[in-house]
């Protein structure tokens, strides 16, 4: 993800566990605050739609997901 771009409200999976958090490797979230190019608050939601963890992560901890294809 070195040279993706992440944006507000972009999808993400966590690449790290975050124990303090209650977040493992695998969550995914929402990109809910862009602090820099390199920081951003991510925010996970639960099945019934309620946050279970808001946190502060590098963009190295996660990986940007795609929903639409891309050309290689």
């Amino acid at each position: 993800m070195r040279d993706a771009v992440v944006k507000l409200l972009d999808v993400v999976a966590l690449l790290v566990d975050k124990p303090a958090e209650g977040l493992v490797t695998g969550h995914v979230g929402t990109v809910v605050e862009v602090y820099s190019p390199e920081v951003f608050e991510v925010e996970f939601l639960g099945s019934e739609g309620r946050t279970y963890a808001l946190a502060e992560l590098k963009k190295d901890e996660l990986l940007l997901l795609k929903h639409e294809p891309l050309a290689a």
